[in-house]
């Protein structure tokens, strides 16, 4: 088979061992496939420059990164939203949210971690030392973080079994020489980024290297190798909110190209996904510089407190969620100032008191919020077997 064939095992299950990529014989670029590749390519490029004026993008980076972050782990059943995390960040959270937050903030320390070492090819050793910083003191943190599997997993719904699973990735004696054949590939540069990161990116969700954690080590692996190839100068291409609206053809694609060698669908999949979350993205910077600039027009009209409203509303997109205690530190001014402009910027529906208390109060910059949090699936299930579905 193209991509591969289904192979009875000693027990009597049946898993499937992967051929090594490129397919063979080679992707057929046809009129849809070009076309999708050229608008993906090209909503990129756009979403790329977009950035480029945006006043400080390095806070738009951060806070994809951050609905990256619980947009994927809530694929994996986590609770955690983006306030959630925000309030754990600035020293505000709720307790009985820690261990979802957890798997969050575990997920941005390993896409940072990756991003900073994109300036070396993708490699074995940097793809399990990312897993285990999204596994440390977690869920799945008994699963042998940063070690790929010695046992068999399989993808399936809660009580499935080997011989009921949906699917059952190649057996581990045979992971070292499949994820050396990916690694291999990875170093590849002959085709183009984006059909590069789709073939790659369902090669390692095949191959399944870990007993958890496989889906979000799989999404990570599309930006750093969009990174690493140029197509991105910044982080922002993240198809897991796509993923998500389109989990069954997701599924799907994927068996297809097990079963039938279909490369070419799931890679028109993959295109559509990437020019899609691309123009979403561009739309969202454009917001975000439309509401800056409504924000400081209005407060430009506030006469002498106009400056450090100003600089509050810089202290804002940096960090969305705060009390008057952080705007004391972070401003250099007394409690009593950061207090009253709290208040002002309160009246001016730009700050959002979340508590419902008289004391203890804390806000969120909720317009700016709105345009992040908004996009948020559903938290989803955790399915068997210790293994990611997505």
């Amino acid at each position: 088979m193209r991509a591969g064939r289904f192979v009875q095992q000693p027990t009597g299950y049946s898993a499937f061992e992967p051929a090594p990529l490129p397919p063979a014989p080679p992707v057929q670029l046809g009129t849809e496939l070009a076309r999708l590749l050229s608008a993906a390519d090209l909503a990129l490029g756009r979403l790329d420059g977009i950035t480029q004026i945006l006043p400080n993008p390095d806070l738009f980076v951060a806070m994809y990164v951050r609905q990256e972050a619980v947009l994927s782990s809530q694929i994996e059943g986590t609770q955690a939203s983006l306030t959630d995390v925000l309030q754990f960040e600035a020293g505000e959270g709720e307790d009985s949210k820690l261990r979802d937050v957890q798997e969050v903030v575990n997920y941005v320390a390993a896409m940072n971690y990756g991003l900073e070492q994109t300036a070396l090819p993708l490699s074995l050793r940097l793809i399990r030392e990312i897993h285990a910083r999204l596994m440390q003191g977690v869920r799945g943190e008994r699963l042998e973080p940063g070690e790929f599997r010695r046992s068999q997993n399989w993808i399936g719904p809660a009580g499935c079994t080997l011989s009921t699973a949906a699917f059952v990735p190649p057996p581990p004696h045979l992971l070292l020489p499949l994820m050396g054949d990916l690694e291999r590939f990875l170093y590849d540069e002959t085709l183009p980024p984006l059909i590069h990161a789709g073939l790659a990116h369902a090669q390692f969700e095949t191959i399944h290297p870990f007993l958890d954690g496989n889906g979000r080590v799989g999404r990570l692996l599309i930006t750093f190798l969009l990174c690493q190839r140029g197509i991105l100068s910044r982080p922002l291409l993240y198809l897991s909110h796509f993923l998500k609206q389109n989990r069954t053809e997701y599924y799907d694609r994927l068996q297809d190209v097990r079963a039938k060698g279909a490369w070419e669908a799931w890679l028109a999949f993959f295109l559509r996904g990437v020019r899609d979350v691309a123009a979403q993205a561009q739309e969202t910077a454009r917001k975000i510089l439309d509401l800056r600039t409504r924000y400081q027009d209005l407060l430009q009209r506030e006469g002498k407190a106009a400056a450090t409203l100003l600089r509050v509303l810089d202290v804002l997109f940096a960090q969305p969620v705060l009390t008057p205690a952080t705007l004391e530190a972070k401003l250099g001014v007394s409690y009593v100032t950061a207090n009253n402009h709290v208040a002002r910027l309160e009246e001016l529906g730009i700050l959002h008191e979340m508590t419902g208390y008289k004391r203890n109060r804390r806000f969120s910059f909720a317009p700016y919020l709105a345009l992040f949090d908004s996009a948020a699936p559903a938290p989803g299930s955790k399915p068997s077997a210790g293994s990611d579905e997505l």
